[in-house]
């Protein structure tokens, strides 16, 4: 299908579709154009019955005409955008961010949005903002910030009483995205292992998922360091002292709580992550926003337990208490009522 504007040879085609009470799919295959294309023509001038070629080739050209100029994007003078830089050079290493990261694998659009947050004052806009800055639609806008946030580089935020998002890109985001690849390499070497003991070592199969199983336990023990009892540990503090704050903390906040560097604190989500049944009763979950809270380990308690627990007097009422975060204040907890 053809594109671009339509022509006064287009519109005549059109208006002799309609005199022979054609469909708009088949005027539009007359015309290689796109359906959509002529339903819209047909749409704002008239109407099928007082479409007129003549009439809606004037329209167009008087609206190409007084058609108001599009701002410039991004405005060149934005000095808060630049943090006072000059704005070519400013945009020039944007682009060559952005290029890096498409170069590595990153969708186009994608890797655009993460070099105009990476470089904004604040590290986050609006969508319309990125739309605006980058020139490119709100669609593709929704479906970068979409595929970002999967990959966990970054998250949304919400002003008091407002609705409007701010994309944000936290101070933890690096730190964040290297433990969740080594996550997945540790996944990776699990479900290889288990295709190992399903076929069995000495088959071409087995033979072909032991290697990967080594590839992937080698990258990830590169990634993470060597296996010791600290990270556990520290995985068992961070579990009490979410436990003990009864409230969603995010990794920065249980570092300052804990006076423990950042780094150390992550390996210690990533470790409650990674083996949740060395932490006895308790799991780790983690919200929407980023946070992590405690939650009951699945599995650990039957149906009928559940249930028992949930209707004895002086504990804390729950539609799923399997994976209610643990959140009832101590007084619950023991059964008594708090004091005063």
């Amino acid at each position: 299908m053809g594109g671009g504007r339509l022509t006064a040879e287009d519109r005549r085609g059109i208006e002799a579709g309609l005199a022979e009470d054609l469909a708009y799919a088949a005027i539009a295959r007359r015309l290689g154009r796109p359906t959509s294309t002529v339903s819209r023509e047909v749409a704002r001038n008239g109407g099928p019955r007082g479409y007129r070629a003549e009439h809606a080739d004037r329209a167009s050209a008087w609206q190409r005409r007084n058609r108001p100029p599009r701002p410039a994007t991004p405005p060149a003078t934005d000095a808060e955008a630049t943090h006072g830089r000059d704005p070519a050079a400013v945009h020039a290493y944007m682009d060559r961010f952005a290029t890096m990261m498409i170069a590595t694998g990153l969708p186009r659009t994608a890797a655009r949005v993460l070099a105009c947050l990476v470089t904004a004052p604040a590290g986050a806009r609006t969508a319309a903002e990125l739309a605006q800055r980058l020139g490119v639609s709100p669609a593709s806008v929704s479906k970068a910030v979409g595929y970002l946030e999967g990959l966990d580089v970054l998250t949304r935020t919400y002003e008091p009483g407002r609705r409007r998002a701010h994309h944000v890109i936290d101070d933890d985001v690096w730190l964040r995205a290297w433990l969740t690849s080594a996550q997945k390499n540790a996944v990776w070497a699990e479900t290889a292992q288990e295709g190992v003991d399903l076929f069995g070592p000495g088959t071409p199969a087995g033979a072909r998922l032991q290697a990967m199983h080594k590839f992937f336990v080698g990258i990830h023990r590169d990634m993470t360091g060597p296996a010791t009892t600290v990270p556990l540990e520290d995985a068992i503090t961070v579990l009490a002292a979410l436990l003990h704050a009864a409230r969603p903390l995010t990794t920065s906040e249980l570092a300052a709580a804990l006076g423990w560097p950042k780094a150390r604190a992550a390996t210690a989500v990533q470790a409650a992550e990674l083996q949740p049944e060395a932490c006895g009763p308790l799991a780790l979950q983690r919200t929407p926003s980023g946070a992590y809270l405690v939650t009951a380990q699945h599995g650990r308690l039957t149906p009928a337990q559940r249930t028992a627990l949930a209707q004895r007097p002086g504990h804390c009422p729950s539609g799923s208490p399997n994976d209610r975060p643990w959140t009832c204040s101590a007084a619950e907890r023991r059964g008594s009522a708090p004091s005063h």
